[in-house]
């Protein structure tokens, strides 16, 4: 079993950074493929970017290429996703998901998820 908290969601003004964060607790954090994914009111739950667990591929939406970047600290049993440059269309709220193996973008492959962090990025 996995265990996820996110933090670090907020209010920022467009072209502006956030950092996310995703705490797990459990004895196999480090095993499990990681990912983000947001949804806004009214849409479906979208892929945002996904690491190995080792942390030796990472895998981003086309929609947050070169402004997102995912990370984890296997050690601390902590994820992280640095976000710059916002938009106004990146409000949503953003969840952290682990799945054992290899990562996916659906979000119907992921056991693991937290309760979800809001992001609002204002125009």
């Amino acid at each position: 079993q996995v265990q996820l908290v996110e933090s670090g969601g907020g209010l920022v003004q467009t072209g502006g950074s956030l950092r996310l964060s995703c705490a797990a607790s459990g004895r196999t954090f480090s095993r499990q493929a990681m990912g983000w994914f947001r949804q806004a009111p009214g849409k479906a739950r979208e892929f945002v970017a996904a690491i190995t667990w080792s942390s030796t591929s990472t895998y981003y939406a086309d929609s947050v290429k070169d402004r997102f970047t995912i990370s984890r600290d296997n050690a601390g049993n902590t994820m992280y996703l640095q976000m710059n440059s916002l938009k106004a269309e990146d409000t949503a709220v953003y969840y952290c998901a682990a799945r054992p193996g290899a990562w996916s973008t659906s979000p119907g492959a992921y056991p693991y998820w937290g309760q979800g962090t809001q992001v609002t990025v204002s125009s």
